[in-house]
């Protein structure tokens, strides 16, 4: 009996809708708080700078003495505030962050004075107003948005943050993520293995992607190829926000994830996606959790995760940017892709450039190809050939996320 699979595009909805954005925050210091999500707008309470200051090492004078030769009556050092007091024909050295007085307009570098000897200098007469001179709030003023809700902090915000006197931030509570692994052939790398046994790279692989993405994830074991063990297994992982599985999700005899989840009360959004590699790939709530089954080849996981998992942890985590972004590139080399079906081909994207990755002639149980490429191809269903020279759209592994959906196939 035929089964049928959901359209791709359709899975990605279907999984982004019912990802619901986590509730939970916390107060973090700071200096902790790199590729967290913030959970609350920030707002400038505090004129970026916060006073005229100077930009440069130099003289400050009013553009109405350019020409003349000034008096220079005191030099003003970073830290010090001066209150105006120029007489004509004098102007003040002053140092680079220095507050300007409100009796000068501009700032004129030391190496573009005319000359300067014994606390006289003279600058040219087409100097220009307000040159080098940094405004109060010219960055940012009090009661403007610094950051929205949702943004991820960077190494440059920090630095904004810091400038505010912002030592302590709301952020989203980190995801709460399960890894584990099904099949009674697997053994941990720390194992002997026989010839007839495999060891578990899957797990290892998922969680040190999911690393790399700055999300956090516990590795829970190995569930047997028992229908009753796996129902009690994941009977005690209702507490995670996010349970991801690999392996036991096709048709076989001993594959009984969907079975066991079901028993847990598992509501089901979809049990195959018409997409090669990842066909069997399994997406559920079971109470607040939510469940992705991927497929047991390493290839295969590793691509859904890239494809659907990031994305959907990336909004359940409270990320405003969660759609992937692609870059457009040009075809290097003809290769074939299954028609009927999306095809998710391998590559790599340089200097504008997509090369296929082995001619598109690999299997899905393969490891080391993922390592020979940075990005993925996502083709119609309607497509058989990917002629040379065409441009294409590649989602790189290490790609930015964008707020708006793109279409990939069109």
């Amino acid at each position: 009996m035929s089964k049928t699979y959901l359209d791709f595009q359709d899975a990605i909805d279907k999984a982004l809708l019912n990802s619901h954005k986590t509730q939970k925050s916390e107060m973090i210091n700071l200096d902790s708080s790199l590729k967290r999500v913030l959970a609350k707008d920030i707002i400038c309470i505090k004129n970026l700078p916060s006073f005229n200051n100077s930009a440069m090492d130099g003289f400050a004078l009013k553009t109405s003495d350019a020409g003349k030769t000034l008096k220079v009556i005191r030099t003003i050092f970073a830290g010090e505030s001066v209150k105006e007091c120029l007489n004509e024909n004098e102007c003040y050295k002053i140092m680079t962050g220095a507050q300007v007085p409100n009796d000068v307009d501009t700032i004129v570098p030391i190496e573009n004075v005319l000359f300067y000897q014994n606390d006289e200098v003279k600058v040219s007469r087409d100097t220009k107003i307000s040159s080098n001179l940094r405004f109060k709030g010219e960055e940012t003023k009090v009661d403007n948005l610094l950051y929205k809700s949702g943004s991820e902090i960077t190494s440059s915000m920090v630095a904004v943050l810091a400038s505010q006197g912002i030592i302590m931030i709301e952020v989203y509570k980190k995801l709460l993520i399960a890894v584990l692994s099904t099949g009674n052939e697997l053994i941990e790398p720390w194992e002997m293995a026989n010839e007839n046994e495999i060891y578990n790279c899957n797990s290892y692989a998922l969680i040190s992607l999911l690393k790399e993405k700055s999300f956090e994830a516990t590795y829970i074991g190995v569930i047997p190829d028992s229908l009753e063990e796996s129902i009690n297994f994941i009977k005690e992982l209702k507490s995670y926000d996010v349970i991801i599985t690999s392996g036991g999700i096709s048709m076989g005899d001993a594959d009984y994830m969907a079975e066991a989840f079901k028993q847990n009360e598992l509501d089901t959004l979809f049990h195959g996606v018409n997409i090669k590699p990842g066909r069997p790939i399994m997406m559920g709530l079971m109470n607040n959790t939510f469940v992705i089954c991927l497929p047991g080849n390493p290839l295969t996981a590793m691509v859904n995760m890239h494809l659907f998992v990031i994305p959907i942890l990336r909004k359940k985590q409270g990320f405003s940017s969660y759609y992937h972004d692609f870059q457009i590139a040009k075809n290097t080399k003809e290769f074939k892709v299954k028609k009927g079906r999306v095809n998710v081909v391998l590559g790599s994207i340089s200097s504008g450039e997509f090369i296929v990755t082995r001619d598109n002639k690999y299997g899905s149980g393969m490891i080391t190809v993922l390592e020979e490429s940075n990005s993925i191809l996502v083709t119609s269903d309607e497509s058989s050939l990917i002629d040379k020279e065409s441009y294409v759209k590649v989602i790189n592994f290490s790609t930015s996320y964008i707020q708006n959906e793109k279409n990939i196939f069109n």
